[in-house]
Order: structure tokens, then sequence, then C-alpha cells
């Protein structure tokens, strides 16, 4: 008689495809003090990757570090994106940080009205952050990644939507949808995958005032908003596939519409 208490054996040699570990893998998450780019940095801490992160304030920095620190090993510095110098500054605190460079996660941003309503200065402030910081990075990163390397963009279904009212912000993150789609076949050879997360209405600082923490809560807990949690959970799909598969583009949408 065969024990019943044990369960049969079974082969499932072919039930998973190879899933890559992140444990040991060496990331920079630009933007990771708050929201989504916060979000995957403690996701890749918390499966063993070494993270070093930037933003724009302090507070933010430290709370993010202590995050990270809670479940794996990271840091990170305070720059200002819209300045090469500072792109340099932060890449060169990776490389003394992390000593190599294997993922990187290109995400920092900042809020872009409409463009008629924008005053000059702030326009190329915004231009400078929202695209053009985007193909900085991406070069100072790509510099220092060899063969079984990975780089993220992270844009916006704004792209998608084109939706009235951010005019700026919608040409930003357009931009990066054709760059991505370029960069991906330039690199493909190169064993270097380039992938796109187009993230819908995340729930993050980004969206202050209108939408303060109480009303995300609500909106979160309606399915009519995501948590950036949510956005990291794609980024660690896309990390964990196979070399010879290239997850180049995904949308994260709200189950309901949303406000």
């Amino acid at each position: 008689m065969p024990d019943l208490a044990e369960p049969p054996a079974h082969d499932l040699s072919d039930a998973h495809t190879e899933q890559p570990r992140l444990a040991g893998r060496k990331a920079v998450v630009t933007g990771g003090t708050t929201g989504i780019g916060r979000a995957i940095a403690v996701l890749l801490a918390s499966e063993g990757a070494k993270v070093f992160v930037c933003g724009r304030t302090p507070e933010h920095l430290g709370d993010a570090l202590e995050r990270i620190r809670e479940v794996g090993e990271g840091d990170g510095i305070n720059v200002d994106l819209a300045k090469r110098e500072d792109v340099a500054r932060f890449f060169e605190a990776a490389d003394n940080h992390l000593g190599g460079l294997d993922i990187a996660v290109i995400n920092a941003a900042v809020p872009a009205e409409a463009i008629a309503d924008t005053e000059e200065g702030d326009l190329d402030y915004q231009i400078a952050v929202d695209f053009t910081s985007y193909l900085t990075s991406t070069k100072a990163a790509l510099e220092r990644m060899k063969a079984g390397s990975d780089l993220i963009l992270i844009g916006s279904m704004s792209a998608v939507s084109q939706g009235p009212g951010a005019s700026i912000y919608v040409a930003a993150k357009a931009g990066i949808q054709g760059f991505a789609h370029s960069l991906r076949q330039e690199l493909a050879e190169k064993d270097i995958k380039i992938g796109l997360i187009e993230p819908g209405f995340t729930g993050a600082d980004f969206q202050y005032p209108e939408f303060p923490p109480e009303k995300q809560r609500e909106l979160i807990h309606k399915a009519q908003m995501l948590r950036a949690e949510d956005i990291a959970a794609a980024a660690h799909f896309m990390l964990t596939q196979p070399r010879r598969t290239a997850v180049s583009l995904m949308r994260v949408e709200t189950r309901r519409e949303h406000p």
C-alpha cells in the first residue's frame, strides 16, 4: 500500500522556465527615494541585490535607505539629475559603492503640466528631468554595463493616453517610448536587455496635492489606483526572465477606471 500521507512524485522539469536570481547583482535606481523607484529599490534589496539610489531631498533619502537596509544592502546620495554634473557624480558614487553595475532602473521624474500654463524656467527643468536625464543616465549606465545586464526605463501610460493638461509630460514619456524601442535593437547583440514599464495611475507623493495620502488609500482600495509596489513587481518579473527572453514592454493599469 502506498503512503497516502505523501503526495505522489511528479516530474516538474518542464513546469517552469529558468528564473535567474537577483542575489549578488548590482543595481542603481534613479529617483529611488520615493514612489515607484523606492519600491523597486526595496524589492531588489530584499532579493539580495546590492542597490544604490539617488533622490533630491535628504529626508526622502534617509527614509528610503532605512527601509532598504531593513531588508538588504544599499546606499545612495542626493543629486539633481537635471544637472549633467550630478548625473556623473551619482554614477561615480555608485561605482565606489557597488564596484560594478548590471542592473539600472531609470526612473527619476517630476510632475509636468500643460505647456501653455508653464513658465519658461519650469519648462526647461521639467524637460531636463523627465526626458534629458533619462538619456544621460542611460548613457552613463551603459558605459558601465557588460553582457548579461538589464536596463529598465520607467515610462508612463500618459504616452499612450495622451490626455490634455499634461502635454509636457506626455511629450517626455512618448519620447522615452520611442527611445526604448530603438535602444533595445541597438543593444540586443550585446546581451544588454532594455525594458520599458509604463505605469498607469500610481499612488506616490508625485500625486500631491490633488490626491493626498488618505485619498490615495481610498482609491487603491477601490482598485482605481495602483501601489508603487505593483510596479516593483513588474520590474522583478522583467529581471527574472531567461537571457533569451526579452520582456520589452509592460503596461500596468488599474483594473477599474481611475478619476
